[in-house]
């Protein structure tokens, strides 16, 4: 048996450096040596005086805190106080020593509502460590990887109440109402009138947390959400945007503005090559906006459900006739271009009255078959080319590797399985800093 003279060697007085105590393999070293964090002070100076008040935290420190929070998953930030005093290397990272004191967690609240509220210091961090990794050559700019995933939002799903809710427009209906007219100007129709009159449904709200959406999609968990539209670059999988919407939006209608974000902020007009998508990218306005800009899209079709009659793909479209021709020859002509962009083709009823393939075609009482066409059909035939060839079969083989990885990473080490906040401000914070921690650890 080992006997010791000291009673208690827990007050012992010893003379250590907090240097030798952190491994020279610790995460947070590779950290300390290569991200530079001095951007910080610039862009968060517009947000405290240098004149008035007590002296604040040092925002670096700050910054780098709530880093190592979401490096470790530590969801509490009264968690990440004590965290950050019990630990050797949070102390050493955060430039503290062994005598000081990491700051009290009432800081990261308070800056959060009111410092930093409504500010986009939070986009601003996320998109300069894109930089820095863009300047270490981690970032190509030529295929991105674009979804989402779902986050449970802080709230009980089962406290809602349904209300009729108005639907902004979407940006893209300006410019569909735009080439509908001039495709109705173009077969000598009239133009329509402007739709004055803003959509509503009704829709669950939940009394939780108002701005997260009811998820309800196959194969997803029915309930209250955020999504996360994510996109990664094929090169070293650096997250490159975040963007949250409720768990309600679909994915489709925010792609094509995230796309213009990323191409402008990280000057990718003239690099970026291809993007891969997930079918439920595929509607004619995604297809149009990234064919029009010279970007080979792929992305797979939706799977089609069965039909009691032929379906549209059992039709071929003649372009120098513009018209449809049936499985029995039989030609459908252009009838009208409705508001939400597509082209009407309709049958003879006199020559479908007397075809023998009525029943296998229609069963309108009128005798009558109608295809529709969108005006961007063109574009979506394009990328679906661009997902059956070689190259969009290799493009969309990646995205396993890339951006599904990306968020099984988020969700199993870094917590973004739920919201640690309510609110889709707060809810955003979240997945950038996340996002930062992992392309940090990148």
């Amino acid at each position: 048996m080992l006997f010791t003279n000291d009673p208690n060697p827990q007050l012992d007085y010893e003379l250590v450096c907090l240097e030798y105590m952190v491994p020279s393999n610790h995460l947070l070293r590779y950290v300390d040596q290569y991200i530079d964090f001095t951007f910080i002070l610039d862009l968060v100076r517009p947000y405290y005086s240098e004149s008035n008040g007590r002296p604040s935290l040092d925002p670096i420190v700050f910054f780098k805190m709530l880093l190592i929070g979401y490096l470790y998953n530590i969801r509490s930030e009264r968690e990440l106080e004590r965290a950050v005093n019990d630990s050797l290397a949070f102390r050493w990272f955060l430039r503290i020593g062994l005598s000081g004191k990491a700051p009290d967690h009432s800081v990261f609240s308070w800056n959060r509502k009111n410092r930093f509220k409504g500010t986009t210091v939070f986009q601003d961090i996320f998109d300069r460590i894109v930089k820095q990794a863009m300047e270490h050559n981690m970032v190509g700019g030529r295929l991105l990887i674009t979804d989402s995933t779902h986050i449970k939002a802080n709230a009980n799903n089962g406290r809602y109440e349904k209300r009729e809710v108005t639907c902004t427009p979407h940006e893209y209906l300006k410019e569909l109402e735009q080439a509908v007219n001039e495709d109705r100007v173009a077969f000598g129709k009239k133009p329509l009138p402007p739709q004055e009159e803003a959509e509503t449904k009704i829709q669950k709200v939940s009394l939780t947390d108002p701005e997260s959406g009811f998820l309800n999609r196959d194969g997803k968990p029915e309930g209250f959400h955020y999504l996360d539209h994510r996109t990664v670059d094929h090169k070293y999988n650096i997250i490159t945007d975040c963007y949250v919407t409720p768990g309600n939006v679909n994915d489709s209608v925010v792609y094509a503005d995230r796309l213009m974000h990323q191409i402008k902020k990280f000057g990718w007009e003239d690099t970026l090559e291809a993007v891969a998508l997930d079918s439920g990218y595929m509607t004619a306005y995604v297809c149009y906006r990234t064919v029009d800009m010279g970007i080979m899209a792929v992305m797979p079709e939706r799977s089609t459900r069965e039909h009691a009659v032929f379906s549209k793909e059992q039709f071929r479209y003649d372009k120098e006739k513009n018209v449809y021709i049936c499985p029995h020859q039989q030609e459908l002509t252009y009838h009208t271009t409705t508001r939400t962009g597509f082209r009407d083709y309709k049958s003879d009823p006199k020559q479908c009255a007397v075809c023998p393939l009525l029943d296998q075609c229609t069963t309108n009482k009128t005798k009558q078959r109608t295809i529709q066409r969108h005006i961007w059909e063109d574009y979506k035939e394009q990328v679906c080319k661009n997902s059956q060839s070689e190259t969009g079969k290799i493009i969309y083989a990646l995205r396993s590797q890339t951006i599904e990885r990306s968020f099984a990473d988020a969700k199993v080490l870094h917590g973004l399985r739920y919201c640690r906040f309510r609110g889709r401000e707060k809810v955003q914070q979240q997945v950038l800093m996340t996002a930062t921690a992992q392309n940090i650890k990148r």
